[in-house]
C-alpha cells in the first residue's frame, strides 16, 4: 500500500463518502441488513456535511483511493436547523416520489425506530454547551487498523482548535470503536441502548457517547 494522506473534502469526493457510508452504516457493515434504498440512507446520513459544511470534513485516501472519511460539524445547532427546515422537507418529497416508505424493509425499520422512541432512548443529556462540534468517521472494511482513524480525528481536532471550538462529542453503538476514541483522549460523558436493530441482532446495542474539550 501507498502512503495514507488525509487531506481536506473535495466536491469530487462526494460519491465516495456517501458510498462508504452506506457500506459501514449497519455497525461497520452495509446497510441493505435493514434499509431499502441507498440514495435516501445516504442523503440522510451524509448531506448536510458534504453540501453545507464541508470544510469540516476531511478525507483518509490511499493511491488515489478513498478509504475513510471524517465528516464533522462546529456546531450541533445550526446542524439541526439546516437539515430541518432545508434537507428534510426536500427529503421528504423525495422519500414519497420513490415510494421508500412502502417497502417492506424500511417499515420494520421505522416501526423499531418508533419502538425505541416510545422507549425513550433517543432521550439524552444536552452536551451541545460544552462540547458543541459532532463527527461522523468511517473506514473501509479493508483500510481500518491502519492508523487512517487516528489521523483522521488528529487533522480534525487541529482544525477545530484553529476555529475556537472549545470541545466535540460523538456518538456509538461499538465497544471497539469506543477504545478507539479513549486512545485519541476522548472520555465518556452518557451510556445508553438502542433496540432498534433487536429484530436482526436478537439482542440491544449500547449507545455511547463521549466527548473531548479543546480549550
Amino acid at each position: 500500500m501507498e502512503e495514507i494522506i488525509i487531506r481536506r473534502y473535495k466536491k469530487i469526493d462526494r460519491p465516495f463518502v456517501r458510498e462508504i457510508a452506506w457500506d459501514t452504516a449497519f455497525i461497520g457493515k452495509p446497510a441493505d441488513v435493514f434499509f431499502e434504498d441507498k440514495d435516501i440512507l445516504m442523503d440522510f446520513l451524509t448531506q448536510y456535511f458534504t453540501d453545507y459544511e464541508p470544510q469540516s470534513c476531511f478525507i483518509a485516501e490511499s493511491n488515489n483511493l478513498v478509504m475513510g472519511y471524517l465528516i464533522g460539524a462546529k456546531g450541533v445547532s445550526l446542524l439541526k436547523d439546516i437539515f430541518q427546515f432545508k434537507i428534510f422537507p426536500k427529503l421528504l418529497i423525495k422519500v414519497i416520489k420513490r415510494g421508500t416508505l412502502f417497502r417492506k424493509k424500511n417499515i420494520i425499520f421505522i416501526f423499531n425506530c418508533f419502538l425505541s422512541f416510545l422507549r425513550r432512548e433517543f432521550q439524552m443529556p444536552d452536551f451541545n454547551t460544552a462540547y458543541p462540534a459532532i463527527l461522523h468517521i468511517n473506514i473501509r472494511a479493508n483500510f481500518r487498523n491502519l492508523n487512517a482513524g487516528s489521523r483522521l480525528i488528529a487533522a480534525y481536532l487541529n482544525y477545530l482548535s484553529q476555529e475556537k471550538i472549545p470541545g466535540v462529542h460523538l456518538a456509538t453503538m461499538s465497544d471497539e470503536a469506543g477504545e478507539f476514541f479513549r486512545k485519541q483522549g476522548f472520555i465518556p460523558l452518557h451510556k445508553g441502548k438502542r433496540s432498534y436493530f433487536r429484530y436482526i441482532l436478537q439482542k440491544d446495542l449500547p449507545l455511547y457517547i463521549y466527548g473531548k474539550k479543546l480549550q
